[in-house]
């Protein structure tokens, strides 16, 4: 790898990696259901979550980036096109059903580990058993092997259920769909497309497409950005080694970030300075958005100390239990903590905390009100009530634009 870094500004570094996700208004996305599954293969992955005091996660990735999404849209992509399946990138994700191969490895080294082994062979008969039903009767969740009549060990819902992931992550079973969010497991053979192609990628292979995928969607990453499951760290090392060789991969140096290297496809960077400044839309992300989950890169980069507080006692969160980076062009303005009272159909923004030293309310505050006009209505609410804006002072502005926006309470 003899190739020497290419400098670039930092400024350069953000708006590369907003491009990268599809969050500077430059993405033509196909209306509908198929604007979705391009949402979905443009990421590679997007991470399921189960925290509901807004849209699900997966749910607000999605919209996010495609305005006319609702969650129909990602059911029939996994239950009824399937052309997206359940399987586990970085954490459990939805991923475009083009890509199985690549992920075909690691369920079969799973399938190999001893522990895996041992516990199918200290629970056989358990594991036959579900596959059996599921073979006979079809998809079925781990509610259907309650059974309150029966209180021997084997079905107990926890061993059931046990055996049910196991043999997800071995590949003996895929995610048919979800009701209520709840998973529906079937045979492999009775969900995976016949045009799917299964032939098994050599290590090196997977790393390769580890680096694509993740360099697609990042825009801008180190090494150590780039970590799949299904690839090790050596490997994508090696991949980014040839791929730099061949031109395909161009080593970076952004300004400002000392101690680190970054990689960028080339096509994507050389684009990248083609391209005149877009528009500055504001964006309301979740805390597991492809943009935000990497959260040291997102420090290095962009300069945002993010921590989900959901998993903080309540007297030591600083911004709230689930608060929302806000996002302004390719600058981190905000936090906001927010609660969809679905009943009373009111968006309640709990606490709007700005960064230290931000002052252009005058140019976010309309921008920002008509995006809680939209996020509202996604999560099914007609008002936006404020409780509290740090500053202080920026609380009567906002009630302002919301009331503008059609939307204040």
């Amino acid at each position: 790898m003899n190739a020497s870094r290419v400098k670039i500004s930092a400024s350069t570094a953000r708006r590369l990696a907003v491009r990268s996700q599809g969050l500077d208004g430059g993405w033509k996305l196909s209306k509908g259901k198929e604007g979705a599954a391009q949402v979905l293969e443009r990421l590679g992955y997007v991470q399921i979550d189960t925290i509901a005091v807004v849209e699900r996660a997966h749910h607000h990735v999605f919209w996010t980036r495609h305005a006319g999404y609702d969650a129909r849209m990602l059911h029939d992509l996994l239950a009824r096109d399937r052309r997206a399946f359940e399987t586990w990138t970085h954490a459990a994700a939805y991923v475009p059903m083009q890509d199985y191969r690549f992920f075909l490895p690691e369920m079969r080294a799973h399938a190999d580990r001893p522990r895996t082994r041992q516990w199918l062979k200290q629970n056989a008969r358990l594991a036959k058993d579900v596959l059996d039903r599921i073979r006979q009767e079809g998809p079925l969740g781990s509610a259907d092997f309650e059974d309150p009549r029966k209180r021997g060990p084997w079905w107990d819902w926890k061993p059931a259920k046990r055996a049910l992931e196991v043999l997800l992550s071995t590949g003996e079973l895929m995610v048919a769909e979800r009701r209520n969010f709840n998973r529906l497991y079937d045979l492999t053979e009775r969900v995976l497309p016949s045009s799917v192609d299964t032939t098994t990628p050599t290590p090196e292979e997977v790393a390769r497409f580890v680096v694509r995928r993740l360099l697609g969607s990042l825009g801008i990453a180190s090494v150590g950005d780039l970590r799949w499951e299904i690839s090790d760290r050596k490997g994508v090392s090696g991949a980014i080694r040839e791929m730099v060789d061949a031109g395909e991969v161009t080593p970076a140096e952004v300004e400002g970030v000392e101690g680190e290297g970054f990689y960028a496809l080339t096509e994507a960077l050389e684009a990248s300075s083609r391209r005149g400044q877009r528009l500055t839309p504001v964006h309301l992300l979740s805390p597991f958005d492809n943009l935000v989950i990497w959260r040291r890169r997102l420090k290095k980069l962009f300069g945002f100390d993010y921590t989900i507080e959901c998993y903080v006692p309540a007297p030591k969160r600083r911004y709230g239990y689930f608060c929302l980076p806000v996002l302004w062009g390719d600058r981190f303005v905000g936090r906001l903590d927010p609660k969809a009272d679905r009943k009373g159909k009111t968006f309640i923004v709990r606490c709007l905390a700005f960064e230290p030293g931000f002052e252009d309310e005058d140019g976010l505050l309309p921008a920002l009100a008509e995006k809680l006009r939209t996020f509202a209505a996604f999560q099914g609410c007609e008002r936006v009530v404020v409780e509290r804006t740090a500053p202080g002072k920026m609380k009567a502005a906002l009630k302002r634009s919301l009331k503008d926006a059609g939307v204040g309470g």
